[in-house]
Order: structure tokens, then C-alpha cells, then sequence
């Protein structure tokens, strides 16, 4: 009996242990996010408008692995822009996954022109609309930055703690693709970023 007790105790510890590592990490990932907007030239946000930012607490639930199927020789596709234009990309690859009990699919892309760049040649855009949108997201969808050299073993971990706004969200005057049809879920994901609390800018 205080073996069974000892074994519990000690697996209670560790699952509180990972609960605070993973708050952690998450926590360090938004200051870096929060930071990149004082950092980048075309921020839509200053340093007065960073404690509008709102976030769903961290959520280790919502950070699951996909299974990946790569697409091949798929045409250049225009995604449609919050300001009326659009923006040639790539399907990449279909990712399927279970979260919250139910079995979910999304379209990773890829973008020609940011591929065309040394530092952004792996990098795989995506970009969802779930049930939250209106409500306690931003009505536009969110987006997830992930990288192609994540793949591994025809896998990859999509956290959504890390889904975060375009930044049409906080300013028009940004060319922001919107999330396409193909990659509304008919789920609610209570993770990443929520909806703005500040007024939208207009330049």
C-alpha cells in the first residue's frame, strides 16, 4: 500500500512539475512575442499598447502532434488579404490530429516570396478560423508560425498556445492573408492569443 501510495505521489508531483515547466515555457514565449513588436519597424503596437495584449492561460492540452502529408507539385494559390489584395502561397502539406477529443484537419502553406529569403526558406504558415472568432479571439482567425525542419518522422507538434493575431487585429494598413475556408475548425480553442483590448489604429 505505500508503494502504490509512494507511486502516485511521485506521478502527482511530476504531471504539477511538467504543468509548470510548460507554463514557463509558454510565459518566455509570449515576452519574446511581446518584445518582437517593440523590435520590428512596421509594428502596428508601441510600448503603451503591449498590456492590451490578451492571452488564454497556458493549456497543455492544446499542444498536439500531426501527422503530416506532404503535397507535391500543387499550383500557386492567392489567399485573399484583409485589405481586398492577396498573397501567392503554396499548399505544403495536410496535417491531421485529434484535440479535445475530435479529429481535426488543417492546410499548412508555404510562400514562394518568403522562401526566397535566406532566413524564412523553412518557414510554414498557418493560418485557422475556430469558434472563438467574434467572441473571444479576434473575428479574422489567427495564425501559427512553424518551421519545415520540425518535421520529423512524418510528424510535427502544433501548439496552439502560440496561435497569435495578424496584426490587421490592432491597425488597418496591412496586407494580412485571411484564413481560408479549408481551415475552419468547428471546434473552440481556448488557447493563444484573445482578442485585442485596445482600439484598432487607422493610418
Amino acid at each position: 500500500m505505500k508503494r502504490i501510495f509512494l507511486v502516485a505521489v511521485l506521478l502527482i508531483t511530476a504531471v504539477n512539475n511538467y504543468a509548470q515547466t510548460f507554463k514557463e515555457l509558454i510565459a518566455a514565449h509570449r515576452q519574446k512575442y511581446m518584445d518582437d513588436f517593440l523590435a520590428e519597424q512596421r509594428s502596428p503596437l508601441k510600448k503603451d499598447d503591449l498590456p492590451n495584449l490578451r492571452f488564454f492561460d497556458a493549456d497543455s492540452t492544446c499542444s498536439v502532434m500531426a501527422k503530416v502529408e506532404l503535397l507535391q507539385n500543387q499550383p500557386l494559390i492567392n489567399l485573399t488579404t484583409f485589405d481586398g489584395s492577396s498573397k501567392e502561397y503554396v499548399r505544403f502539406a495536410k496535417l491531421t490530429f485529434t484535440l479535445k477529443g475530435k479529429a481535426l484537419q488543417l492546410t499548412l502553406f508555404k510562400s514562394p516570396a518568403l522562401a526566397a529569403m535566406p532566413q524564412y526558406k523553412d518557414y510554414l504558415f498557418l493560418p485557422f478560423t475556430d469558434q472563438t472568432n467574434g467572441a473571444d479571439t479576434y473575428p479574422g482567425g489567427r495564425y501559427i508560425d512553424l518551421n519545415a525542419n520540425d518535421i520529423k518522422d512524418g510528424s510535427i507538434s502544433i501548439d496552439f498556445n502560440k496561435a497569435y493575431n495578424p496584426y490587421c487585429a490592432y491597425s488597418d494598413g496591412y496586407r494580412c492573408p485571411v484564413p481560408p475556408l479549408e481551415n475552419k475548425l468547428a471546434v473552440k480553442i481556448k488557447a493563444g492569443e484573445k482578442l485585442f483590448a485596445g482600439e484598432k489604429k487607422h493610418q
